[in-house]
């Protein structure tokens, strides 16, 4: 099973299935082929797509040295392909001309690649200087102006729904106070001249990483960190202000949009105070000072840029190195996504194209790496569906009327033109709703209902059908409206001042602070309760500008793409608007397009049917680029047992149909499987239910006819709570009572968790060795086919999806959804090559040929179907006494 030698390094002899999972992937990006890779859990997948993607990047690197090295050799060694080019183009010119071309376009290459030939030499010297803790003579060089380093932070300040932050001479500008010199400074002042590229730097090859959660992230960095790269890769963990920053001014504020806010504030701040600085004939004034950022130093960012570069670190570690220097890992992180050679991502940062463009990320002729990809066309769905509601609405819509009426003697006519369109929209949007602007929604009643239409059908019921969308969505990106509205709000309507008032006289404008200050005091709560209240009712942002701007985005797909869902509540500020993407595709198909290759890996990737028909072919993805690799695992075939149950001990056919399920004889029938199973499993038992109302029904059953007190006569019950902060401490108490079990201090033989498939127990959790002997999967978890928005998605690949075999895509979306999620659920067991399980599908349903198919290869060579219940029992009964080595006996 073990290979003898491998060219890909390893920390240890790589498995058989390693070797062919590196060799594959390596295939995949040399050829640069979108491939869909399957490797379950427990066969050590990370590891092996670091040293199969990294030995690739290395090779690559090397090539494109020695083809440099080739051509910088000599004027006499010409570019291959340079002369093919010129060639073929332009047959009909004169010798000479085309030699002089051709003379031309070798000398440019030739300098362009001394140029990249250069910077690469500097950056590893510099790298390997800080490395061996040299005195980096180069980093005091760098004195830009403080002017200049808010700019060059603002040009980074923007992430997940904020559009991107453009430079001064860039912005379609909004007010004065805002406006930069018509001879704005342009980049190339940032620094010194002789710094130049450290801030102009081209992106080299590189791999993006992104991952679901930041769990599987960090987990991801530690496995680098213990790969043979370990030591010399340039990796940069990538994150949210929420998981970066280091302001406890900004911290504290806990929501990851109110900190957004809080931070670009600060950066503008400090750009607006260096501008009065620098303006001689700017007169004195009294007032409060502005907050800035203390961990913005251009320096220091810098520096920390570097020492991100040169060693690899998650994000802990980066939270440490930033408050030890005093610098900020946000900022620092995404200045060293140029060198980087592999950068590490949440979903969000890379599969959304403003965030992409927001970060610097920059994917022509790069690697893109998706892991956990079995739900990435609901992921791709989900991030660009958005939800505001009527109290929003009306919210948005009354602060841009007051910004505008403070400032419209300051706003160029084209903004004011804008604005006044923003205005019109939103009062179609509220009008949608059954309400009206002006008034307070929470008094506005509505005739509750809901309706899906399609985005052309909305924007006539909205009246807004006549306002190009496109040019109002440039404006909220040039202008950035939707921060500066987030300011105004802060520095007015937060502070309690009348926001519609201009005209106080400057003793007014001295004492409104203590005046507010007394009102707090004689208003201040007394009772706990009271300034509980007071926090729940505090909006959650500024302004919810940055809502609408992302709902107005949305409505710019095309009509087929996507679906308005109007909710009416019985109160406006309840009722809201939903869009629905339902083409992934489209969002996509940037990514694989500009990419060199795309990897799309997964523990348990099937079915993979739908999800190149939906995902990779409507995305442009023709079939000879697609690689599908699905490898085995790397336990002996005897350590799993996986049974479909068809009946039960009594004869009752097993059938948890939403006609059959609920029948007193289906529901104490399984109770009788479980408690057979009981019996002979040692250890956990996980017992996954279709949803949490069935498990509330069933258990309630079970606790009326007794059959829930014999389950815990032989195992403690646990249940997956409704909470997610309590989780952990779930799984650490069923740890330790197993764990108790097992020594022999209880008369129980383990215990048994209840949880819920799709619920927070269903993927991410570990269930090895003991926690998970038996994984019992109860009826088939398909998703609520009623669902409006189900049907209009059903209907939707009906119309454009090709009908493969007779067969509806609507209806292969449902099976799919189900199956992906029983396999999810099924894997948390076997998690190691030592591991074993057994696995049991109770549900006749199970086998059937096409859902046998969609069970990962490794569980469906295995897999036993018995009609009957004593078969299946004897059968479990003789592995667990061959195989677990234990044996209890049948009560």
């Amino acid at each position: 099973m073990e290979s003898k030698t491998s060219r890909f390094p390893f920390p240890y002899q790589p498995y058989s299935i390693q070797e062919s999972f590196m060799e594959a992937l390596y295939t995949a990006l040399d050829q640069g082929k979108v491939g869909i890779f399957e490797s379950p859990t427990g066969t050590g997948k990370s590891l092996s797509l670091i040293c199969g993607a990294l030995t690739w990047l290395r090779d690559y690197e090397e090539q494109k040295k020695q083809e440099a090295a080739r051509l910088l050799d000599g004027p006499e060694k010409k570019c291959d392909a340079v002369k093919e080019e010129n060639n073929s183009s332009q047959p009909s010119e004169p010798d000479w001309v085309s030699e002089f071309v051709q003379k031309k376009a070798e000398r440019d290459m030739v300098n362009k690649l001394k140029d990249e030939e250069l910077k690469r030499k500097k950056r590893e010297e510099r790298l390997e200087m800080i490395r061996h803790n040299a005195q980096l003579r180069y980093a005091m060089k760098r004195k830009a102006s403080e002017e200049d380093e808010a700019v060059k932070l603002l040009q980074l300040s923007k992430e997940g729904a904020e559009s991107e932050i453009h430079s001064p001479e860039e912005e379609g500008l909004i007010v004065a106070e805002y406006e930069s010199d018509d001879e704005a400074t342009p980049k190339s002042r940032l620094c010194d001249e002789d710094d130049d590229e450290d801030l102009e730097e081209d992106h080299v090859t590189k791999i993006y990483y992104c991952s679901r959660t930041h769990s599987q992230l960090a987990q991801f960095v530690h496995e680098v960190q213990k790969s043979p790269y370990g030591a010399a890769v340039r990796l940069v963990n990538l994150g949210s202000r929420q998981n970066l920053c280091i302001n406890p001014e900004v911290v504290r504020l806990g929501n990851v949009q109110m900190m957004n806010d809080r931070c670009l504030e600060m950066q503008k701040n400090k750009h607006e105070k260096r501008e009065k600085a620098s303006d001689s004939e700017t007169k004195r004034r009294r007032g409060v000072a502005k907050a800035t950022c203390p961990f913005s130093g251009f320096e220091n960012l810098m520096a920390m840029r570097d020492e991100v570069l040169v060693k690899v670190r998650d994000v802990e570690q980066l939270l440490q190195h930033g408050r030890e220097t005093h610098t900020c890992p946000y900022y620092s992180t995404r200045m060293a996504i140029p060198a980087a050679q592999v950068v590490v991502l949440p979903y969000q940062s890379l599969l959304h194209a403003s965030t992409r463009k927001a970060s610097g990320i920059k994917l022509k002729d790069q690697i893109v790496i998706i892991d956990e990809a079995h739900n990435l066309t609901d992921t791709i769905s989900a991030i660009h569906s958005t939800e505001i509601s009527g109290a929003q609405l009306c919210r948005a819509h009354s602060q841009l009327s007051q910004y505008c009426e403070r400032y419209r003697s300051r706003l160029k006519a084209k903004n004011l033109m804008y604005i006044k369109q923003i205005l019109f929209v939103l009062e179609g949007l509220v009008r949608t709703l059954g309400g009206k602007v002006g008034q307070n929604p929470n008094t506005q009643s509505c005739q509750p209902g809901s309706e899906l239409l399609t985005i052309n059908d909305f924007l006539f019921k909205a009246h807004v059908d006549n306002i190009n969308l496109f040019k109002v969505q440039k404006y909220f990106e040039k202008s950035m409206i939707s921060q500066k509205l987030c300011g105004f709000v802060e520095k007015y309507e937060g502070s309690g001042v009348n926001i519609h008032s201009s005209s106080k006289n400057k003793e007014n404008r001295r004492t409104e602070g203590l005046g507010r200050f007394l009102q707090t005091l004689q208003n201040k709560p007394t009772d706990v309760s009271e300034q509980q209240v007071a926090v729940e009712d505090k909006p959650i942002m500024a302004s919810p500008m940055m809502l609408v701007e992302s709902f107005l985005f949305a409505l710019t797909n095309a009509n087929k793409d996507g679906r308005v869902v109007i909710q009416k509540q019985a109160c406006l500020s309840q009722s809201s608007l939903k869009f629905l993407l339902l083409n992934a595709a489209v969002h996509f198909a940037q990514i694989v397009q500009e990419c060199r290759a795309v990897i799309i890996a997964g523990g348990t990737m099937q079915p993979v049917a739908d999800f190149k028909e939906q995902l990779l072919f409507s995305a442009g993805v023709p079939e000879d680029r697609i690689l599908d690799f699905s490898c085995g695992h790397v336990i002996p075939p005897e350590n799993i047992l996986p049974i479909v149950l068809c009946a039960g001990p009594s004869g009752q056919r097993l059938e948890f149909t939403f006609q059959t399920r609920d029948t007193p004889q289906m529901m104490e029938e399984t109770g009788r499987v479980l408690s057979n199973l009981c019996n002979i499993v040692p250890g956990g038992v996980v017992c996954f239910f279709p949803s949490y109302e069935y498990e509330k029904r069933i258990l309630g059953h079970w606790e009326s006819t007794g059959i829930l007190q014999r389950l815990q006569s032989k195992k403690k019950i646990f249940q997956e709570p409704k909470k997610a902060s309590q989780v952990e401490q779930v799984l650490s108490d069923y740890s330790k009572c197993i764990q108790h079990c097992s020594n022999g201090g209880s008369g129980q033989t383990g215990a048994l968790l209840f949880s819920v498939v799709g619920g927070k127990m269903s993927e991410g959790i570990n269930f090895s060795d003991d926690l998970g002997r038996c994984i019992v999967m109860v009826g088939m978890p398909y998703p609520n086919i009623k669902s409006p928005e189900l049907q209009e998605k059903m209907a939707y690949l009906d119309k454009h999806m090709p009908h493969i075999g007779g067969k509806s895509p609507g209806k292969a979306l449902i099976e799919n959804l189900c199956m992906k999620a029983v396999n999810q659920s099924i894997g948390r067991a076997i998690r190691h090559r030592g591991d074993y399980a057994c696995i049991v599908l109770c549900d006749h349903r199970y086998a059937r040929p096409g859902t046998l198919q969609k069970l990962p290869e490794w569980i469906r060579s295995s897999t036993h179907t018995h009609t009957t219940f004593g078969p299946a029992f004897a059968s479990a009964r003789k592995d667990l006494s061959r195989t677990f080595q234990v044996q209890y006996p049948l009560n």
